[in-house]
């Protein structure tokens, strides 16, 4: 994609965006982004990651007492982040990962947003796509239709075989014992059978031209939403003059934005979006092709 006005990469564009709101997603809360949130502070930007609602509490409150997870659902989260952002002086970077990348598309369909990322994102209805390993990782929600109403507790084997499949198993059990907290079944089950449900809260006009522009990155090993899943995602926007932007990262699991690593995934994922926030909006309709 061009440079504006011969920004540098890596630069921050003075007097426009400047700040980056961070959407968690399921199994994990705004810790997860403790590393990302302190990289881009100390780039200049005004880093906002709040928790889905009920849940600003600390992981191990979380899993004393999961009440607060089960009771979420997408429309109840995507309001929250909806309030927070139209509240924000000027259009921020909206990043997600996991789940928090299908709510930041959500939200880019309703004109909030300078520029946004979905990191590893799970995908707005209209994704037929379904690889085992997406259904062995959500296997501990869906093996039981009683789990739509629960917070489903994540084990370290669940952990290592969704987040932790590229790291030891040593340095997985202790990121499971860091960030990891149940998850919430409302939230899987919504968006795993979105294709069913004809008003879908996962649903996203996919044509729209005047959303921000948006980048879906994606893992070679990642389980959770497999590359093939994110690539048929950004495929979706192909209706769209709007740009949008695909990009696969060897070696990469669920769990990028904690793995080793992920300084490199982090750096781009913001470079781009400035890059693209800079653009005049009528230079955003040109779609990028998926690519890989």
């Amino acid at each position: 994609m061009p440079r504006h006005r011969g920004d540098e990469m890596g630069a921050t564009p003075q007097g426009q965006v400047d700040t980056v709101v961070l959407i968690h997603g399921l199994w994990m809360t705004p810790r997860s982004w403790e590393g990302w949130a302190q990289r881009y502070t100390e780039r200049g930007m005004q880093v906002i990651a709040p928790a889905w609602p009920g849940m600003d509490r600390s992981v191990e409150q979380l899993r004393d007492d999961p009440s607060p997870i089960a009771e979420q659902s997408i429309a109840t989260i995507v309001a929250h982040y909806d309030k927070i952002i139209r509240a924000l002086p000027r259009p921020p970077i909206i990043m997600g990962h996991s789940f928090g990348g299908l709510f930041t598309q959500i939200l880019v369909d309703r004109g909030l947003g300078a520029a946004a990322v979905g990191v590893h994102p799970a995908q707005v209805k209209g994704v037929l796509k379904v690889p085992l390993s997406q259904l062995r990782s959500g296997f501990p929600i869906l093996r039981s239709p009683a789990n739509r109403n629960k917070a489903v507790p994540f084990t370290p084997d669940d952990f290592a075989y969704t987040f932790g499949n590229a790291m030891s198993r040593e340095d997985s059990d202790r990121a499971w014992q860091r960030y990891a907290v149940p998850g919430a079944g409302r939230v899987y089950f919504e968006g795993a059978f979105a294709n069913l449900d004809p008003r879908s809260p996962a649903r996203v006009d996919v044509g729209r031209n005047d959303r921000a522009p948006l980048l879906l990155m994606a893992g070679e090993v990642d389980h959770v939403v497999p590359a093939s899943v994110v690539r048929a995602n950004a495929g979706l926007y192909q209706k769209s003059r709007a740009l949008t932007a695909y990009e696969q990262f060897a070696g990469r699991s669920h769990f990028t934005v904690g793995q080793d690593g992920w300084e490199k995934i982090a750096d781009y994922a913001l470079d781009w979006a400035l890059r693209a926030a800079a653009l005049p909006r009528e230079a955003t309709i040109a779609s990028e092709a998926p690519r890989r």
